[in-house]
Formats: C-alpha cells, sequence, structure tokens
C-alpha cells in the first residue's frame, strides 16, 4: 500500500530487474526470494489527520530524508478516504496515513508493507508456508495489495506496483519488532523464515529484561535477517509495563543523543529514557500522533 503521489520520481522503472525475476521458470521461480529490498519494506503508520502534517515534519526533522507529495486516495478494498504519502529517511521508510473516513477492519493492524516481485505468487507462498490471508488481494492506484496473518497475530501488508519504484538503500536497515508468546514462537519463525527465505542472526534465551520494561528478569529474543529486512522476534508472557509492544520499529543510528534532541524539538516525547543492552543504547519515542517507536544506536558510535 505505499503510495508516494502518482507523479512521484519515486516511480522509477526497475522493470528489467523485475522481468529477469518473472521471466524465470517455475522451477527457478520458486527458489528466489520475493523480496526487492529491505528500503522497501515500510512501517504503516496510521495517525488522526489533524497530526500528519505535524508527525511528518517531526519524523524527516529527526532521521533526516523527505515526504513526497502528499495525496488523497482510496487504500482499501471497501469505500474509504485517507490522506497518503511516503516519508523516506535514511533509517527507515514510513507510509503515512491519515483518514478521512472510518478506518475498514482490518486496517491499522498491518505493522508493514512488503513489496513483492510476483503477487499472485507471494500470496501462494505465504499461505503454503503456514500465512492466512485474511484480506484478499484488490488493486490500489499503483498496484496490488493483500494482507496476510503469520501465527501469532502478526499482520502485514504485501504490495506490488504496476511501475517498479527505485528507491535509495538505507544507511541503516530498520527492525521490524515483533512481540509474540512462547506458544506461538516456533510456529512464527518457521514459516516466516520459510517464505522470506531468511536467516537466524542470534537466538538470546537469557536476553536482558531491561529491553521490555522488565530489569529484574530475562526473556527470549531472535534476531532474523533476510531480503525483506531485519526482525527482532521478542518471546514474553504479555506481563508488558507501557509503552513495550507498540514500538513495532527498531531505527538505528550513529548518534542516540543528538537523534533524541532532534526528536523533541519537534514534537516527539521519549517515553523511556536510554539505556544500554545488547551492545546498544536505546530510547523509545512518541511522534505527534501517537506512533511509538525505538531508536537505538551501536555502543561503538556513542
Amino acid at each position: 500500500m505505499t503510495f508516494p503521489s502518482a507523479g512521484s520520481t519515486g516511480l522509477k522503472l526497475l522493470a528489467a530487474a523485475f522481468v529477469a525475476i518473472l521471466g524465470s521458470s517455475p522451477a527457478q521461480a520458486a527458489g528466489k526470494s520475493l523480496a526487492v529490498g529491505s528500503q522497501y519494506d515500510t512501517t504503516h503508520v496510521y495517525v488522526p489527520v489533524a497530526d500528519v502534517d505535524a508527525f511528518a515534519t517531526s519524523f524527516v526533522a529527526t532521521f533526516g530524508g523527505t515526504s513526497t507529495k502528499q495525496i488523497v486516495a482510496t487504500v482499501t478494498p471497501t469505500p474509504s478516504s485517507t490522506t497518503s504519502q511516503l516519508i523516506q529517511t535514511p533509517a527507515g521508510t514510513v507510509s503515512l496515513f491519515g483518514f478521512k473516513t472510518p478506518i475498514p477492519y482490518p486496517f491499522g493492524n498491518e505493522r508493514t508493507g512488503y513489496l513483492v516481485t510476483d503477487m499472485d505468487r507471494a500470496i501462494r507462498d505465504a499461505r503454503n508456508a503456514g500465512a492466512s490471508v485474511i484480506v484478499e488481494a484488490f488493486p490500489d492506484p499503483i498496484g496490488r495489495d493483500a494482507v496476510i496473518q503469520w501465527p501469532g497475530g502478526v499482520n502485514m501488508q504485501l504490495y506490488w506496483h504496476t511501475k517498479a519504484p527505485n528507491y535509495a538503500k538505507f544507511d541503516t536497515v530498520p527492525e521490524n519488532k515483533i512481540y509474540v508468546s512462547k506458544d506461538s514462537v516456533s510456529a512464527f519463525i518457521r514459516d516466516f523464515l520459510t517464505f522470506s527465505k531468511g536467516k537466524v542472526v542470534s537466538d538470546d534465551k537469557t536476553a536482558p529484561g531491561i529491553e521490555i520494561g522488565r530489569p529484574a528478569d530475562t526473556y527470549r529474543r531472535v534476531r532474523i535477517t533476510s531480503d525483506f529486512g531485519n526482525m527482532s522476534v521478542l518471546v514474553t508472557d504479555g506481563h508488558l509495563p507501557y509503552p513495550y509492544g507498540y514500538e513495532t520499529t527498531g531505527y538505528e543510528v550513529k548518534d542516540l543523543d543528538a537523534t533524541l534532541a532532534k526528536a523533541t524539538a519537534s514534537g516527539a516525547k521519549v517515553l523511556v529514557q536510554p539505556y544500554k543492552s545488547d551492545k546498544r543504547q536505546a530510547a523509545i519515542v512518541q511522534f505527534p500522533g501517537g506512533y511509538i517507536a525505538e531508536i537505538h544506536a551501536p555502543l561503538a558510535m556513542q
């Protein structure tokens, strides 16, 4: 559902790459990742329409980058109206929506949009890997979309553009932060790895509980990487103090203190003060409109 404006320069052709993938034989295509690249993994952010401009201004002030021109469109398969724009920064991309109408279910619950090379195959592969397709494929103004759900209730949107976009690679790849239960984690990891062709980078069964707001405890943290980007799977008992669990994306920066200063100067609030864990310094902030994000920097760079 990632919508730049209809005439955006973000819609430059990557057609040659797409043709190379789509033109391969079925046997060859079956083994290829459907991902186009991590820079096409966008966090979906829904804010009240009155807060759209304030959010966009604050997010760009915090991370740098630019926003496409804001448009008003129907981005769901049933009637609705929303402002839509793509905010691209060196640390991550946001698809920003400010609905002017009630938001049709289940939209607003999907954490990310993943660009795929072939929508039909992506849906088939997701189903075969264990996902449920909770919104069947539908056309949008510039392509097609579908919403899938992984074990543990993790919703994601798949999208495909009629004209392939061309986005610059990130300076630092953001983390999709997934909170799941002990009951769901094995199925989620197995199914997502099957679909994404990704791999487990680390599996820490005694990760420091300070990372989930419980410094006296430990928990399990699994880090995954794939062509869709990075992911941290946080396995908890659900006893989470606010705002943990609401931060769907973690953004890596070079200087955390400087980034937080930019965030607060532009209207964001620091909900969790900086702490150190796993060779990182991290904090949690809330941007205008209510969007909550984790921001971290490697300690070696502090």
